[in-house]
């Protein structure tokens, strides 16, 4: 039987692209994003066609780390600070050529931040009194350019592309929302700047390069692989949570992923199995790297199912975290001393829900790539 690899390559590469996934906490990762990201059904998308893609993304952070050292105390003592993020992702592709393609996204963000250290102080010295804040509204859109290296009609078995895109500061970077217990008598109640993990935007121009790639294995095996880092030559953005102390940094990010693809016998269905590593760098690639950021890193295994009918496609990743390190940052290493070493944390998420949809506009009669 004919297995059109339009549809498998498609199946398999959505499996493998969700890069637009957030670093799963305070840790401020914005909302990843490849050249083909969750595209659509198909990866090779010919000359003047479109493909829609909606990714959903959710994750309840927590647990806080030093280090790799996990603060197990935070939520013993009920002091954690609690993240629930949402992200939706809009995007559209073009087909310019039938190895050339665009890729606009636009970012839609909620997020809910519950802590007491921001509300009057963390018991046995503070109040003790926890609240929310919110922050919500577009992020940072992102415009990315990517090519197929070698001619798909050719290399039907393994292929690769790189992109190149830019991010702009479309996301607010200084919302703002009500603190209690405010004030050297904590007895205000203030509209001031959120914290950076909750923030849209992260208020820097960047410069977004990528590199996909898949190798078929056989007939029913995929190896697939994506990497996908943003500079940001912006070293602060002018903000600080609550309108003081240091100003926020504008850090750059990188994210890479590995696994293998199933591509199971029930037509559309594919499984997809791999490891996930995702990074706040303690320095940037151009430009300085002061001011208040959390640098750090997770690394995750990630389940994948994906289901391709028609000209659509439905794929559900779950990365679950093996590893979290908060790293020393450039400002902790400038302040600290040997009698006083300094060493932020951050809390992450176990877990991370990341749900995909994408629907071909347009469906070409030709069956251009087959394999028999």
């Amino acid at each position: 039987m004919k297995t059109n690899l339009y549809l498998v390559i498609g199946a398999a590469l959505l499996l493998c692209m969700p890069l637009k996934s957030r670093a799963q906490g305070c840790v401020a990762i914005r909302s990843f994003a490849g050249s083909s990201g969750e595209i659509g059904s198909q990866a090779f998308l010919p000359k003047g066609e479109w493909l829609a893609g909606a990714n959903f993304r959710y994750f309840h952070s927590y647990k806080h780390f030093g280090g790799k050292e996990e603060h197990k105390h935070r939520v013993e003592q009920g002091t954690e600070v609690i993240n629930d993020s949402y992200f939706m992702d809009l995007s559209a592709t073009y087909g310019l050529t039938d190895r050339l393609f665009t890729t606009l996204t636009l970012p839609f963000v909620y997020h809910e931040r519950s802590s007491m250290y921001e509300h009057g102080g963390n018991p046995p010295n503070g109040l003790g009194d926890r609240h929310k804040t919110y922050a919500q509204g577009l992020g940072d859109i992102r415009l990315n350019l990517a090519y197929w290296m070698l001619d798909p009609g050719k290399n039907m078995m393994g292929n690769f592309s790189l992109g190149l895109g830019v991010k702009l500061p479309t996301g607010n970077y200084g919302a703002t929302d009500t603190f209690y217990n405010q004030g050297p008598e904590r007895n205000q109640t203030l509209d001031l700047t959120v914290d950076q993990s909750i923030q849209p935007g992260d208020g820097g121009l960047g410069i977004t390069f990528d590199l996909q790639a898949y190798r078929m294995l056989s007939h029913s095996l995929m190896l697939n692989g994506t990497f996908y880092y943003l500079a940001n030559p912006r070293e602060t953005n002018g903000k600080s949570a609550r309108n003081g102390g240091t100003e926020f940094s504008v850090p750059d990010q990188y994210a890479a992923r590995l696994g293998v693809t199933y591509i199971t016998p029930l037509q559309g269905l594919s499984i997809y199995l791999g490891g996930r590593h995702e990074c706040i760098p303690v320095y940037d690639l151009l430009g300085g790297s002061d001011g208040f950021r959390r640098p750090g890193y997770i690394l995750s295994a990630e389940p994948g199912i994906n289901y391709s009918w028609d000209k659509f496609s439905l794929n559900v990743n779950v990365p679950v975290a093996l590893e979290r390190n908060r790293t020393q940052s450039f400002l902790d290493k400038k302040n600290s001393t040997p009698d006083n070493p300094r060493h932020g944390d951050a809390a992450f998420a176990d877990y991370l829900v990341n749900v995909g949809f994408a629907w071909r506009l347009s469906q070409k009669s030709r069956e251009v790539f087959q394999l028999h």
